[in-house]
């Protein structure tokens, strides 16, 4: 694994090449409000975005992606790992791991598992605890 410093520089790097990465949209979504501009590949036989004609928006290719050593890393160069309880935390290693609480826990073992977090030196990516409605 390479070093912190190493991976600091290869997140700025990943967020310059971000920011020049054209915004994927869906083709023809511009013109229908029934299709999402979420991407989809375009698969027609005449598809001029398929065939990369000039003027139409580009398609996703691998020259996109960003650096392999922060490929899914968390911006703030951690492992952003799922915790759903106490025990979870066990399994993490603080100097490369960050806790996301589920969204499906409760206040209450939210409050145990922070707890926990702080006292193994853990970073916890969500730490705020929900507002009840009454």
């Amino acid at each position: 694994m390479s070093s912190r410093s190493d991976i600091k520089q290869m997140l700025t790097l990943r967020k310059q090449l971000s920011s020049k990465r054209p915004k994927f949209v869906r083709q023809e979504s511009w013109r229908y409000n029934r299709l999402k501009p979420s991407w989809r590949k375009p698969k027609g036989i005449d598809s001029k975005m398929r065939l990369q004609v000039k003027g139409w928006p580009k398609i996703v290719k691998i020259g996109y992606r960003g650096p392999a050593a922060v490929r899914g890393l968390h911006p703030s160069g951690y492992r952003d790992i799922l915790i759903y309880n106490p025990s979870d935390l066990e399994s993490l290693n603080p100097e490369t791991d960050a806790a996301r609480i589920a969204s499906t826990v409760g206040a209450k073992k939210r409050l145990e598992i922070m707890a926990k977090a702080k006292e193994m030196g853990i970073k916890v990516l969500n730490p705020t605890v929900p507002k009840r409605v009454k």
